[in-house]
C-alpha cells in the first residue's frame, strides 16, 4: 500500500509540473472558446445600398486576419451585381435606342474593431477605405457596347455590424452604416453618397464539420452553456 501510494504521489508531482489543458467537450466548439492568437477569416460581403436614388445590390469578398478575436484587417473587391439604369440623357453621336446603365467597381482596406464577443453574439464596428470607378455602360441596338470616360472614386465607409448564434453552426447577422465619397465632383456625391445596409445568414462551417463528425444533436443548445 505505501508503495503504491508513493507512486500515486510522485505522478501528482509530475502533472503539476504540466500545463493544464481543457477537457476536449469544453474546447472542440468555436462559440464557446477563446480565439486562436491569429486567424484567417474569409467573408462574401454582399451589401443593399442607394446608387443614383436607386436600390441596388452590392456583391463583394473580403479577406482578413484577425488577431485575439478582437480586431480583424484585410482587404476587399466590391461590384453592382447589376448595372443601375442611367437617368442622363444618351449623349448625341450614339444610334438611336442606346440603353445607358450605370457601374460602379471599387476594392478596399478595411479594419474592424469587436466590441462584444460571446458564445453568442458579436458586435463589431467596420471601418473601410476604398478607391474605385464609376462609369456609364452604352448598350446600343445592335447588341455592341461601349463606355464612357471612367471617374476615379475615393470613398469611406463606417458602419456598425452584429450576429447572433442560433446554433453553433448557424447564426444570422445584421449591419448599416453609410458611405461617402471623397475628392470627386458634386455630382458623383449625389448619386454615390448613401446608406448601406445588410441582412445575412452565417454559417460557421469548423462547428458544422463537429456536429456532423461528433454525432452531436444538429439544433442542440448544449454547447452554449457553460461548465464550471
Amino acid at each position: 500500500m505505501n508503495h503504491l501510494l508513493k507512486k500515486w504521489l510522485g505522478l501528482g508531482l509530475l502533472m503539476g509540473g504540466l500545463p493544464v489543458v481543457a477537457p476536449a467537450a469544453t474546447a472542440d466548439d468555436s462559440s464557446r472558446v477563446r480565439q486562436a492568437h491569429r486567424r484567417v477569416v474569409f467573408q462574401f460581403d454582399n451589401r443593399y445600398s442607394i446608387i443614383d436614388g436607386k436600390l441596388v445590390g452590392i456583391n463583394g469578398l473580403k479577406l482578413a486576419v484577425e488577431w485575439k478575436g478582437r480586431l480583424r484587417a484585410g482587404a476587399g473587391g466590391y461590384l453592382l451585381s447589376n448595372g443601375i439604369p442611367s437617368q442622363e440623357e444618351v449623349p448625341t453621336g450614339l444610334p438611336t435606342g442606346t440603353t445607358a446603365e450605370l457601374r460602379f467597381r471599387y476594392v478596399a482596406a478595411y479594419a474592424e474593431y469587436l466590441f462584444i464577443r460571446s458564445n453568442r453574439w458579436e458586435l463589431s464596428a467596420p471601418l473601410q477605405l476604398g478607391v474605385g470607378r464609376f462609369f456609364t455602360s452604352f448598350e446600343h441596338p445592335d447588341g455592341n457596347k461601349s463606355k464612357d470616360a471612367k471617374s476615379t472614386v475615393w470613398l469611406l465607409e463606417p458602419s456598425a455590424s452584429s450576429h447572433f448564434r442560433v446554433f453553433p453552426w448557424f447564426g444570422i447577422g445584421v449591419g448599416a452604416g453609410w458611405r461617402e465619397t471623397l475628392f470627386v465632383d458634386h455630382s458623383l456625391d449625389e448619386a454615390l453618397d448613401g446608406p448601406i445596409f445588410y441582412g445575412r445568414v452565417k454559417l460557421f462551417l469548423g462547428d458544422l464539420y463537429k456536429t456532423a463528425r461528433f454525432k452531436r444533436k444538429l439544433f442542440s443548445q448544449q454547447h452554449f452553456r457553460y461548465q464550471n
